[in-house]
């Protein structure tokens, strides 16, 4: 047992649940103005699609990240025009959306860089560990919170700013407000399509993040469907987490975890097709928690934001 969890499954864990705690956070956002969102698969694929392709012409990571967050954006925002304008049932849009991501992630791949399965590039640069000063230097605590991407730190400072946005601003109020009842929000004169927007849009950076930190943080390359679910066990982890930040991280973290040990197994020779199922094993076994709680029970939590 000590060969398995010891520090560097911790710093493993922190690295792997960046993915999901950024989609989670976005789905949250979603969740906030009443909007449940099934895409954030998708939205993940086209943010890791978007920042290899960003990284191969460009040679700039920066770029490669905006273009990531930008592309998903386009593609929330399509979500958005569906959902709150043409009042499109947001489940089908969602799953919609997946297939779209996947659809057309697998035709750009043939179309751009003319393979099949899986894009490499050698010459590529992956996203930079940053080495903390100070804190690198410290006994057993550094190498877990030091050496990160750029993305693991933003993930989890995502989830601090998202609890300020929450109960410490007013647009926050507001789009609670829009969550607990859009109908009474809009009577005392809060323009509730336009914080549906706010909110869709800000998921879609986020998801175009944790497509990035997938396809440049953790490997620096993009296979087809690499999210491999991971937008779904976010939908779980924001569920599980009641939409609350602070609870999003909390749950993320635990599959997070799950992801780490899968992987730290593989090197005792259980067969990856057990250990693969880990993370997954803990999805349903979440959604056995949650199936008495609902979407009811997580709209309640709104109410009381705590």
């Amino acid at each position: 047992m000590l060969d398995i969890f010891d520090s560097s499954l911790v710093s493993s864990t922190i690295r792997m649940v960046t993915p999901i705690l950024l989609a989670a956070l976005g789905g949250s956002l979603c969740a906030r103005v009443g909007i449940f969102n099934v895409g954030l698969e998708g939205f993940i694929l086209v943010g890791a699609f978007a920042a290899i392709v960003g990284n191969h012409f460009t040679g700039s990571l920066w770029l490669a990240l905006l273009l990531a967050a930008f592309v998903t954006l386009l593609f929330s925002l399509l979500f958005g025009y569906m959902t709150v304008h043409l009042r499109a049932n947001e489940i089908v849009v969602g799953v919609a959306i997946n297939f779209l991501g996947l659809g057309l992630t697998t035709f750009l791949l043939r179309a751009i860089f003319g393979v099949k399965g899986a894009f490499y590039d050698k010459d590529m640069q992956g996203l930079p560990q940053l080495q903390i000063p100070v804190l690198h230097d410290i006994p057993l605590l550094g190498p877990i919170l030091s050496g990160h991407s750029p993305l693991v730190y933003v993930s989890f400072a995502a989830a601090i700013l998202l609890y300020l946005f929450y109960y410490r601003s007013v647009t926050g109020f507001r789009v609670r407000a829009v969550g607990m009842n859009a109908t009474a929000a809009k009577s005392i004169g809060l323009n509730t399509v336009r914080l549906q927007y706010l909110a869709i849009s800000l998921c879609g950076i986020l998801c175009g993040l944790a497509g990035a930190q997938l396809s440049l943080g953790q490997v620096t390359m993009f296979t087809e469907g690499m999210a491999a679910g991971r937008g779904f066990i976010a939908l779980v982890a924001m569920m599980l987490g009641q939409s609350h930040p602070f609870g999003i991280l909390a749950s993320s973290l635990l599959f997070g975890l799950m992801d780490a040990i899968s992987i730290r197994l593989q090197g005792f020779s259980l067969p990856t097709q057990f250990t693969a199922m880990l993370p997954y094993i803990l999805t349903i076994a979440a959604m056995f928690f949650l199936k008495d709680r609902g979407m009811g029970s997580n709209r309640a939590s709104q109410q009381s934001g705590r």
